[in-house]
């Protein structure tokens, strides 16, 4: 499967692009070995469950040229690596509190040349800057991730969609949304990948912050 189940669904990408998600297809795989980052019964499903669910991010926005964005609880680097070869005109701050998964990101993305990702080993409230957007996948309960991320984010609009967070989530999502005292839309990620049976459970949940200066 490999590269061709990215290319089937981003068909744009550029040869660089190209050789960068084949890179990575190899690297996790031997970084896992000596640290785990991913649950060693789901390496081989590398490219699907975690390359191609990060990249689901990027169905829901097209973000302007200098976009900032802050990945929360990264591990190995997901979903903050797959968009950072996509989008090369964005910036990526990747954030964990697990020193060896931060290790594993950095090392991967020196090797392969990306030159719009920073590392952080910490958690958010060790960062003081702003953000466009905060991604993140599942780290903890949407309520705690809206509370402490709204600090993050920048009061200053530059996309379409108003700055917040955007998450990759299972589960009920009604149940995780209560108490949240801001918009939550979420979108079935199975629309932007309906040929593929693991994202049936899974949504993307994007909880604007800001609202769009005009």
């Amino acid at each position: 499967m490999g590269t061709d189940i990215i290319a089937k669904y981003f068909p744009d990408l550029s040869g660089r692009q190209k050789e960068q998600f084949d890179a990575i297809g190899m690297l996790y795989p031997e970084w896992n070995e000596k640290i785990n980052v991913i649950s060693r019964r789901d390496i081989d499903n590398l490219y699907v469950h975690h390359i191609l669910h990060s990249l689901s991010i990027a169905k829901f926005l097209q973000p302007k040229a200098g976009t900032e964005f802050m990945d929360l609880g990264t591990g190995g680097g997901f979903p903050g690596i797959p968009l950072a070869i996509l989008w090369p005109e964005c910036r990526f701050h990747l954030i964990d509190r697990i020193a060896k998964k931060i290790k594993v990101a950095s090392e991967i993305s020196s090797a392969i040349g990306l030159d719009n990702v920073t590392f952080q080993h910490g958690d958010s409230g060790e960062c003081h800057r702003k953000f466009d957007f905060i991604v993140s996948r599942a780290v903890m309960r949407l309520d705690d991730l809206v509370r402490i991320t709204r600090r993050n984010v920048s009061s200053d609009c530059r996309n379409m969609h108003p700055n917040g967070l955007i998450c990759l989530k299972g589960g009920d999502i009604e149940v995780a949304s209560r108490g949240i005292q801001l918009p939550v839309v979420t979108f079935p990620v199975s629309e932007f990948f309906p040929e593929e049976e693991f994202f049936s459970s899974k949504e993307l949940i994007y909880v604007p912050y800001k609202s769009v200066k005009r």
